[in-house]
């Protein structure tokens, strides 16, 4: 399953980036990953900043995969700072966290989330969640133009 864009994938937990790393792989999702461990990594990674100044802000990730709970800057304020800047504003961000709360789900979605995926624990429906997660985001989900994903 080979689509152009690039994914974001902010994950600061290690095993939960293996894991969603070996899911995507197991489905035979090619796209380029780039992961950012914390909030400010995914945002300075977005809009060119930090360590990432000089990368083309014009080549947004096709879809960002965003756990919530963060160090240095939650997921909730990420999600808020996307949708604040009229270039990340139509970005696809799908909330992908092993929160169980109600309020973080309502959040999100009041936030401008995309959709909102709780992670499963058995490594069996986490595999088939990635492979659902990258047919639907990846290859049928159309971007509205302009929208800077590559």
């Amino acid at each position: 399953m080979k689509a152009s864009g690039a994914i974001l994938l902010v994950e600061d937990n290690p095993d939960d980036e293996a894991l969603t790393l070996r899911a995507l792989a197991k489905n035979n999702i090619a796209n380029e990953i780039f992961v950012a461990r914390d909030g400010v990594e995914a945002l300075d990674y977005l809009f060119a900043t930090g360590p990432h100044e000089g990368r083309d802000r014009g080549q947004l990730p096709q879809v960002v995969l965003l756990d919530l709970k963060l160090p240095r800057l939650d997921g909730l304020e990420v999600l808020r700072r996307i949708r604040a800047e009229p270039a990340t504003r139509l970005l696809p961000v799908v909330v992908l966290t092993s929160s169980r709360e109600d309020s973080d789900l309502v959040e999100s979605y009041r936030l401008g989330a995309n959709s909102y995926v709780r992670k499963p624990v058995d490594f069996v429906a986490f595999v088939e969640a990635a492979r659902q997660l990258g047919l639907y985001w990846l290859m049928l989900n159309e971007l509205p133009p302009g929208s800077g994903a590559a």
